[in-house]
């Protein structure tokens, strides 16, 4: 029974094509996703990875079949068939590549933009035009802006999608990037820390910078990185989804322990956020019986040598008995 080549083909391109969508969607390549840009992040991937699947079958299934039909016959001396070309297959796998790029291009540029990439400064309440308006923002104003060649202000990095810009304000967090360690502070509490804690579901606002040289902030499970740029401060909006502990990497050579330059990111609940916030603040308070660090250069000696005293068994009777003592001795010189 002699099947029709045309019917061949079509039963070649319906099985390429349902494997690719069902690897497009089943690779098992990307981490656990823990935010709400990650959804799209992860849906171009998959797209590319169908595409990719596509063509790797098609590419490699006739060269096999190349291998097997047309291999040297034993005994055949002869020369293959002079081909010179084939303009209409050679305009085929041209305008095919060009197709897809372009799709990719037009999906990458809507998602990058629902992100909030194209202008993160519109996430805050000046409106979309202030990004590109050359007058000065108020110094409390926490906006990563650049300069452009006309003077006119640029945000850098990834705002609030245009769908979350209605919501409540974002949790800001200001990063500073250096050799070789994260620095975390939180401006309404004073909290510095050298990990990210952050409560699930909250809009989180990052302003990130770097202290020497270039840095990125990187946490595969949101599917965010931004470079921190000596100079030029950057902002970083996300929304984390999953609570659980995520790794924050440095993603550009920064120094010879650039491999080392790791911290983590902790999703926490709100309950479990507003207690290590509370636990935290406490390293800020004015009784130093409860707090965690201090500011020694803010202490007069009695606070500084305070603590001291009680370790070595120092109490106000000790006191009383050395002063007697020491006013004895000035006494009798």
């Amino acid at each position: 029974m002699n099947i029709p080549s045309n019917i061949i083909t079509l039963i070649i391109g319906i099985a390429l094509t349902l494997i690719s969508l069902w690897y497009g969607q089943n690779h098992g390549l990307l981490p656990v996703a823990a935010s709400e840009e990650a959804a799209q992040v992860d849906g171009i991937f998959n797209f590319m990875m169908t595409i990719a699947t596509g063509l790797f079958l098609l590419i490699e299934g006739v060269l096999i079949y190349s291998i097997f039909k047309f291999r040297k016959r034993p005994g055949d001396r002869t020369d293959g068939p002079a081909i010179e070309g084939n303009v209409p297959l050679e305009i085929l796998w041209t305008a095919i590549p060009t197709v897809i790029v372009l799709v990719l291009s037009i999906y990458s540029f809507e998602v990058y933009n629902n992100m909030g990439g194209l202008d993160p400064m519109a996430s805050h309440d000046m409106g979309h035009k202030m990004a590109h308006q050359s007058t000065d923002l108020p110094s409390s104003e926490p906006v990563a802006l650049a300069l452009n060649s006309d003077n006119q202000k640029i945000a850098l990095g990834l705002g609030a999608s245009p769908g979350e810009q209605s919501q409540e304000p974002p949790l800001q967090v200001n990063v500073n990037a250096i050799q070789y360690a994260w620095i975390f502070t939180y401006p309404d509490t004073g909290i510095v820390s050298g990990e990210l804690h952050v409560p699930v579901g909250q809009p989180v606002q990052l302003n990130i910078s770097a202290g020497d040289v270039l840095h990125a902030f990187w946490v595969p499970q949101l599917r965010i990185k931004q470079d921190a740029i000596p100079g030029r401060d950057a902002q970083l909006t996300f929304t984390a989804t999953r609570d659980g502990k995520y790794p924050v990497i440095c993603a550009e050579l920064c120094g010879a322990y650039h491999g080392g330059m790791k911290t983590f990111l902790y999703v926490q609940t709100p309950d479990e956020y507003n207690q290590w916030q509370q636990d935290n603040t406490l390293a800020q308070n004015d009784d130093l019986d409860k707090a965690v660090a201090v500011n020694s250069a803010n202490l007069s000696d009695g606070e500084y040598l305070a603590p001291y005293a009680q370790e070595m068994g120092i109490d106000s009777n000790a006191l009383e008995q050395l002063h007697a003592q020491h006013h004895l001795m000035v006494s009798n010189q």
